[in-house]
Parts: C-alpha cells; sequence; structure tokens
C-alpha cells in the first residue's frame, strides 16, 4: 500500500490524534447516517411510490451507488488524514482540489444551522410527553404552532448545540466513539419497543401490508432517482463527515466490512422506522405523508389514544432526539476538524467558536418556521426552508459529485487505500468512475427542479 501521509510535509490533523476502535467506527459512522428524515420523509416517499416496490428499490440504489461512494469517502479521509479540505490537497498535490473540499466543510455547518432547530424541538417534546403536558390538552396542532412560533425553540436548539459540543470537545475516543457506542445500542432498544407497540395495535396490519407489499406500477424513472437521493443521503454523504471520521480509522481496518456494516445499519433502521410509523399510521387513520406535522401533531394524537401513551410517546420521542443528536455530533465534527487543522486552535476552542457561530445562523432559522419574527420569508420559503433546500438539493449532489470524480480521475491510489481484492477493486471503480458521477448528477438536477418538465 503506498503511504499518503509521506506525499506531504505539511503537519496532518490526526498526528497525535485519538484513533476510533473498530466497532467505535462503526457506531460512530451509523449514528451520522441515522437521522430524523427516515421518521418522516422516509414514509412519506415509500408510500407515495410504491410501499415494498420502492423499499427494494433503495436498496439497490443503496448497494450500488451509496456504498461505493461511502468507501471513496472513507478512502479519502483514512488516506489524506486530515479535515476534508486538506485530505484533497494532500492526495492530488493541489490547492485548487482543497478549495472545493471547503463546499464539504460548509455545507455541515449550515445544515446544523438548521438540523440543530429540529434536535430542540424533538428534545422539547420529549420532555413534555414523559411529564405529561403534552397530552394534557388534544389540541396538537395548537400546541406545536404556539411552540414554534415563540422564542422557545432558539433556546432548546441551543441545548442541542450544547450537548453536541460537550461530545465534540471530549474527542474522537472518549467523546464521539463513546457517546455513540452508548446512544446507538440505545436507539436499537427504543426502536423494537416501538416496533412491538406499534404491531399490537388494532389495524396495525394494514399498515404492515401496505408497507411490505410491493406495488410495481408506481416505479417510474422519478422514484428511482428518489430512491437514489434518499439512499445517497441516508448515508450522509457528500456533506464530509464520513471523509472526516476516515481520518480517525486505524490503516489496519477493513474499509469494506465498514462500509457494509454501516449500509446495513441504515437499512435497518429505515426498516424499523417503517415498521414503526406504518403501522401507527394506519392503527389510526392517520397520513403518513405529513411530514413534520406527522411527528409533532398526528403521532401525539395517536399515543393519546394508546394505553400508556405517555410512555410510549417519551419513548418515541426520546428515539427521535438519540437520532437526531448521533448526527449532529457528525456534522459538528467536520467544520471543528477544519478550524483545528488551519488555524492550529485547541479543540476545546475549535467547538466553543464554531458552536457560537452556528448558534448565531440558527436563529433566523429558529424564528422564521412559526412566526416568532416577521419579514423571515423569502419568495415562498422561510429562512429555514431556504437554507434545507440550498444544501441539500444543490451542495450534498455537488459535493457528491466531487468525491466520484476526484476518486475515479484524480487520486491514483485509491485501490491502495480502499484495500479491495482485484476483482471488487474493479466493480468498485467503475460504480465510482462512470455509473456514481451520472445518477448523481440527475439527482443534482432532479432536486433542483431542472427535470421537473419530464415527471
Amino acid at each position: 500500500m503506498v503511504d499518503q501521509n509521506k506525499s506531504t510535509s505539511a503537519p496532518s490533523l490526526a498526528d497525535g490524534e485519538e484513533r476510533f476502535s473498530k466497532s467505535g467506527f462503526i457506531f460512530a459512522a451509523i449514528g451520522s447516517a441515522v437521522g430524523l428524515g427516515n421518521m418522516w420523509k422516509f414514509p412519506y416517499i415509500t408510500g407515495k411510490y410504491g410501499g415494498a416496490a420502492f423499499f427494494l428499490m433503495f436498496v439497490i440504489c443503496l448497494l450500488a451507488v451509496g456504498l461505493p461512494v461511502l468507501m471513496a469517502e472513507l478512502a479519502i479521509g483514512r488516506g489524506g488524514r486530515g479535515s476534508v479540505s486538506a485530505s484533497f490537497s494532500r492526495l492530488s498535490k493541489q490547492k485548487g482540489w482543497g478549495a472545493l473540499g471547503f463546499l464539504m466543510i460548509l455545507a455541515p455547518f449550515l445544515i446544523l444551522s438548521f438540523y440543530s432547530v429540529v434536535a430542540g424541538w424533538t428534545i422539547y417534546y420529549a420532555v413534555r410527553s414523559f411529564s405529561g403536558q403534552l397530552f394534557s390538552n388534544s389540541d396538537y396542532s395548537g400546541q406545536f404552532s404556539a411552540f414554534i412560533g415563540s422564542w422557545q425553540p432558539v433556546w432548546w436548539m441551543l441545548l442541542a448545540l450544547v450537548l453536541t459540543a460537550v461530545v465534540i470537545i471530549k474527542g474522537v475516543s472518549a467523546g464521539i466513539e463513546k457517546f455513540n457506542k452508548i446512544l446507538i445500542p440505545g436507539l436499537v432498544v427504543l426502536l423494537l419497543i416501538l416496533v412491538v407497540r406499534s404491531l399490537t395495535l388494532d389495524g396495525a396490519g394494514e399498515g404492515v401490508s401496505f408497507f411490505l407489499s410491493p406495488d410495481f406500477s408506481k416505479l417510474t424513472a422519478e422514484s428511482a432517482l428518489v430512491a437514489l437521493g434518499h439512499a445517497f443521503f441516508s448515508l450522509s454523504l457528500g456533506m464530509g463527515t464520513m471523509i472526516t471520521y476516515g481520518a480517525y480509522v486505524d490503516k489496519r481496518q477493513s474499509l469494506g466490512i465498514g462500509t457494509m456494516a454501516i449500509g446495513l445499519g441504515d437499512l435497518l433502521y429505515a426498516f424499523l422506522a417503517g415498521l414503526i410509523i406504518f403501522p401507527t399510521s394506519f392503527a389510526f387513520g392517520i397520513e403518513p405523508g405529513e411530514g413534520p406535522g406527522l411527528v409533532f401533531v398526528a403521532l401525539p394524537a395517536a399515543f393519546a389514544a394508546m394505553p400508556l401513551g405517555s410512555l410510549f410517546g417519551g419513548l418515541f420521542f426520546i428515539l427521535l432526539a438519540f437520532a437526531a443528536l448521533t448526527s449532529t455530533v457528525g456534522l459538528l465534527e467536520v467544520p471543528v476538524a477544519f478550524v483545528r487543522e488551519r488555524f492550529g486552535w485547541s479543540r476545546g476552542l475549535s467547538v466553543i467558536v464554531i458552536t457560537l457561530l452556528l448558534f448565531l445562523l440558527g436563529i433566523p432559522s429558529a424564528v422564521s418556521v412559526g412566526g416568532a419574527v416577521g419579514g423571515l420569508q423569502f419568495g415562498e420559503k422561510t429562512f429555514f426552508d431556504w437554507v434545507d433546500f440550498i444544501c441539500s438539493n444543490i451542495m450534498l449532489p455537488l459535493g457528491g459529485l466531487i468525491v466520484t470524480i476526484f476518486v475515479g480521475y484524480v487520486w491514483k491510489h485509491a485501490g491502495d487505500e480502499a484495500g479491495l481484492t482485484s476483482s471488487w477493486f474493479r466493480i468498485w471503480i467503475f460504480m465510482v468512475r462512470y455509473i456514481a458521477p451520472i445518477l448523481v448528477v440527475l439527482v443534482l438536477l432532479y432536486s433542483a427542479g431542472a427535470l421537473d418538465f419530464l415527471f
């Protein structure tokens, strides 16, 4: 194997930095991949595009495109042993690629500015659910509107950011790894408890049938692009997290096994989330495509009608908070790693500065959703919606495209770092070089609305 660190005399971020253990890396990567999207976006798109048929398409896209790009990102991180920007520069020996890599540092910073707002919502609802306050008033729509229309989301967002910052300050093994080793098993336990509760509801069978019975007539070119986009984004690709985590992976660890484990974990989470959302939705006559309204309005009403509803409602929102925080940890480490390496700051100072900037940038998102402050809507979108749209539909696909072009055509020793056998390497590099870039461009065009005329 070619040691890419010898190609440059620049100090590496990972010099003297703690490493993930083998299991710790997988826990951390799965934690970054699982998030809130599988709880409200996944049910909607699955129902719209054919139930089990769409889920099968999602699995195919995850295996054929998502995992090859995931391995490419991990290889870049481990080969470059630095922040996203530095890894691109070291491996290509060209500063221009470092500038392109900065896009994948800016993206998670912007994402975290609004994602932490929703993470704060989940913590708030977990507290109110366990205390019984959430179920003392049956006007759940009014409760949600009153909450997001006030200044309270700002402070709950701050709490989510502080909890994330505490984890990152502790470092790689004592912070990120330990945190995910605790929360991911906890998340699995909560998922299984809620799956059992959902499957034992009256009328749950109809929801299971809807989720697992394929309707291939609904599969179209559009549904394939949606499945590809969800597979891509559910693995946290294009946002620098996996490249940054890759910098902390031991050289002796198999990236192939790690990639498969991460993909399996993400797939299992999506599947179990479906077994919670669909049976519960059908049991109580809820439309599973309601987005945030499903989670914060419709499902609380469903929990209120269940025996021990406050308990199961509290567990559900704790589950969401766990999923949100494991993602925010992965997002925050990306800009922190860059600042540490670029300016030579300590981890603590880097975390504090980045967190303060995120809090300031997150305030407009926190108050624009419910209208606590007027004038933060531009066109038909709020400030929150615009940041979400730019990141999800433009910056992340561009980041993925940069990765595929870099590994496929620029970095000559990608195969050495990936550590694949010759046959698997040929398959992997073919997907990264020829298939993934084309499909990522199609996702980018579709997400940006440039292909609307075709559907």
